[in-house]
């Protein structure tokens, strides 16, 4: 069944347009509130959190209005981490989570994602019973005016999230010493991802912490490391860590200002936990777009790599399938089930300076783990139609692929968030691996 409103991480667009308008948001409320309650005669509840987006101002209210008009009462959290709401869902006991936040993207965006009460994102199936209700009359089975939800704001949540994610790191190990320089892309993390490190030890220099609703992840965050690179070098930090708008993914930076991706810290801590024996199968979960590189390195360690569709919830769903408990995506969104339901780059970074620390070696010096297989990823705008339709792009991807063959890999998909297709190839060789992702890239500009 084809979608209207969901994408491959909930619901995102630019704000004040479809699908990220206030009525939207309201329909969105009132069907979600519909399914999720459940009966009996109990209150129902919804808890909220949101990025720093001027448009969050605007989404909140609607939601609210929603969840509120079909008797559910909401909790508001304000600014926090996608994986602190998921976090909070399943703490309060609350029937729903919702995340108001686009993520990586401009502030000109934004987006909802949604938990169930076991604090993990809705499978296909709920997003597609919820989108069939959201263009129903508005009247249809509103609740009484005695029935109608309450809502109220909490202050608690950000210190309660800090002290969750201070527990993942190993009990009686300390930062004392470590220089750490934490970019908070002016979003959800910027007053808990600080507090956190420093209350673990850590000396902390923190930048992306002033928003103003325009300035996420303009210039700071995970997507974006050069105001972090610089940083490092500045304040002669150990480690940069760059967490993005809602502080779900991370990417860290080593103490000479290299970059380091999410497929190296699923190496690192793949490696790491094997030897700890905290692995709780002998393998990990990763998506289409892992290089290489990794698969094999995996392999050396006598573990698997299943890979899934891009994005972090159908990672998720494989490892809940499989049970196992390390997963995530080479853009830095890290699953680490034993902590979270959802990636948290913070809990990430965590695990990570751990064994900085018990290993008294640089980050430098541990943190590539693997020689990656030469990859590139080229995003082609369209305005409009289905370009990967095209006939010429699918003899030329058909061609691509036997001209490869078993030395290397070619992923094309549709964005679930954005009008991009996604054209990724991966060679032994460099230069093929330019040919590659070049034809088809050409192919598809010219279908558009």
């Amino acid at each position: 069944m084809s979608r209207k409103y969901f994408g491959t991480d909930g619901i995102r667009g630019t704000a004040n347009t479809p699908p990220m308008t206030p009525e939207i948001a309201m329909r969105l409320g009132m069907a979600a509130g519909k399914y999720f309650r459940r009966g009996g005669s109990r209150r129902h509840s919804v808890v909220i959190g949101k990025d720093t987006r001027l448009s969050g101002y605007m989404i909140e209210p609607a939601l609210v209005a929603g969840f509120t008009s079909v008797g559910m009462d909401v909790t508001l959290f304000g600014p926090l981490p996608t994986p602190g709401v998921a976090m909070m869902t399943r703490s309060l006991r609350a029937d729903l989570g919702v995340m108001i936040s686009a993520s990586h993207n401009a502030f000109e965006d934004n987006g909802l994602k949604l938990f169930g009460p076991d604090g993990f994102k809705l499978s296909d199936d709920i997003e597609l019973e919820i989108e069939s209700r959201m263009d129903r009359a508005l009247d249809d089975k509103l609740a009484s005016p005695a029935e109608l939800g309450r809502t109220r704001r909490v202050d608690d949540a950000q210190a309660r999230y800090v002290e969750i994610v201070k527990a993942t790191f190993p009990r009686g190990m300390r930062l004392s010493g470590v220089r750490v320089c934490i970019d908070c892309a002016n979003g959800a993390a910027y007053k808990v991802a600080p507090a956190a490190l420093y209350e673990l030890g850590a000396e902390v220099f923190p930048i992306g912490v002033s928003p103003d609703g325009f300035n996420i992840n303009h210039e700071v965050g995970s997507t974006d490391t050069l105001a972090l690179r610089e940083a490092v070098k500045k304040y002669r930090a150990d480690i940069g860590i760059a967490l993005d708008g809602d502080a779900d993914r991370c990417i860290l930076v080593d103490e000479t200002g290299e970059e380091i991706d999410g497929d190296q810290l699923i190496g690192l801590i793949a490696t790491h936990w094997k030897k700890a024996d905290l692995l709780a199968r002998d393998g990990v979960v990763t998506t289409v777009m892992s290089n290489l590189g990794l698969e094999n390195y995996l392999k050396s360690l006598d573990l698997t790599l299943e890979r899934t569709k891009v994005g972090d919830r159908y990672v998720v769903e494989r490892m809940r399938d499989g049970g196992f408990n390390l997963g995530g995506e080479q853009s830095g969104h890290i699953v680490l089930s034993d902590h979270a339901t959802t990636g948290d780059g913070l809990i990430a970074a965590l695990q990570t300076l751990a064994v900085m620390v018990d290993s008294d070696r640089p980050l430098s010096q541990i943190a590539r783990v693997f020689e990656p297989v030469p990859q590139k990823l080229v995003n082609v705008r369209y305005a409009s139609g289905a370009p990967l339709d095209d006939a010429n792009v699918m003899e030329t991807i058909s061609a691509v692929e036997k001209r490869l063959g078993a030395s290397g890999r070619l992923v094309i998909r549709k964005s679930g968030t954005e009008p991009l297709i996604r054209v990724m190839a991966e060679a032994e060789d460099a230069s093929d691996m330019e040919q590659a992702v070049n034809d088809v890239a050409d192919a598809v500009r010219a279908a558009t």
